[in-house]
């Protein structure tokens, strides 16, 4: 069955030219160019069923079979809809998806993959993906899916996260305290960005780990104290409110003032 993708009725397969600096389209829609879609999925024959189904729809579609390349493609050319298996060679969709919206690129994310456990959907969103589908899936349901997010277009700069007088800027990755700037490591960021995103709630360890370092690595909960405690000193200042709180036996929230 045909569907109706964005103005384009049962338009004939579009082809992709030349390497991932310039994109030209020999077959377009009624309504002007072709939806640009980039597919990162390391399994080829998969990748090859997702091509041909959606050209069949009107889209026009980039392959990339590993995470390093897939990541290139996002950065260097314009899409419109970008679809992410997670477990890819070089570089997983996690990692890619995060990178992207660090740098800016607001392009809506699907990830589609066969895991399916809650913190792996949870991971993926918070990561900055717009959607998540889990295989087996029903193509229908994966044309809906892209139909929607297109639809929606680019996702907004996301706002600044405040708490007290600290201030975090996620598209810019500014960090301040008043009117103090803060330099902030990648890790160091990635833990205050989750803090303020829940506070006043309590982040558990196991969250801020996974989180930020990943869910296949095994980091030891000495390893994010030391990292919390260097994050303290960056963020509270002597003459400054305590502001990142310790819960035992549980985790780390941010609220001002009271005892530790």
């Amino acid at each position: 069955m045909k569907v109706s993708i964005c103005g384009i009725s049962g338009a004939p397969a579009s082809r992709f030219h030349g390497d991932f600096t310039t994109l030209s389209y020999d077959r377009i829609g009624s309504s002007g160019r072709a939806v640009r879609v980039l597919i990162a999925e390391d399994e080829r024959r998969m990748a090859e069923i997702l091509r041909k189904g959606l050209e069949r729809e009107g889209y026009a579609v980039l392959l990339a079979h590993d995470g390093s390349r897939a990541l290139r493609l996002a950065q260097a050319a314009d899409f419109e809809l970008i679809v992410l298996d997670v477990m890819l060679p070089g570089l997983d969709g996690f990692g890619i998806a995060r990178q992207l919206r660090d740098d800016g690129i607001r392009t809506p994310i699907l990830m589609l993959t066969a895991r399916d456990e809650p913190l792996d959907v949870v991971r993926g969103l918070d990561c900055g993906a717009d959607d998540y589908l889990t295989k087996p899936f029903s193509f229908d349901v994966l044309l809906a899916r892209l139909r929607a997010l297109a639809r929606r277009g680019p996702v907004p700069q996301p706002p600044i996260l405040r708490h007290a007088d600290l201030t975090l800027d996620p598209a810019t990755r500014a960090v301040q305290r008043g009117d103090r700037a803060i330099d902030l490591s990648k890790t160091e960021f990635g833990l205050l960005e989750l803090l303020l995103r829940r506070a006043p709630r309590v982040v558990e360890r196991r969250t801020l780990i996974e989180a930020v370092w990943g869910y296949e690595k095994e980091i030891e909960t000495n390893t994010l104290d030391a990292f919390i405690r260097l994050l303290r000193r960056k963020v509270e200042a002597v003459d400054e409110r305590k502001l990142i709180h310790t819960v035992k036996g549980v985790g780390f929230c941010l609220r001002e003032g009271g005892a530790e």
